[in-house]
C-alpha cells in the first residue's frame, strides 16, 4: 500500500474532519442518553469552524475529491 506524506495543513485538515465526525457521530448516539430523551443532536461550531478553517488553510476548500483522496489514505 502506498503511503501518502501529508504537509502539515493537510494532517491538520484530516484530523480537523476526523474530529468533526467523531462530534457528529457523538451528537447523534441516541443510545448513549436516557431512552426518553428526545434532544436534537447539537455540533457545538467551534468543531465546525475549526474544519472548515483547516481545509482553507491547506487549500482544499471546494475539493472534497483532493481531501477525501488524502483522507483515504491517510485513514483507510
Amino acid at each position: 500500500m502506498p503511503t501518502a506524506v501529508l504537509t502539515d495543513r493537510e494532517r491538520t485538515a484530516v484530523q480537523a474532519y476526523l474530529r468533526l465526525l467523531h462530534t457528529v457521530r457523538a451528537a447523534f448516539d441516541t443510545a448513549a442518553g436516557p431512552p426518553d430523551a428526545h434532544h436534537p443532536p447539537v455540533v457545538p461550531p467551534a468543531v465546525l469552524a475549526e474544519a472548515e478553517q483547516a481545509l482553507a488553510r491547506a487549500g482544499l476548500t471546494g475539493n472534497e475529491e483532493a481531501f477525501f483522496r488524502l483522507l483515504h489514505s491517510w485513514c483507510p
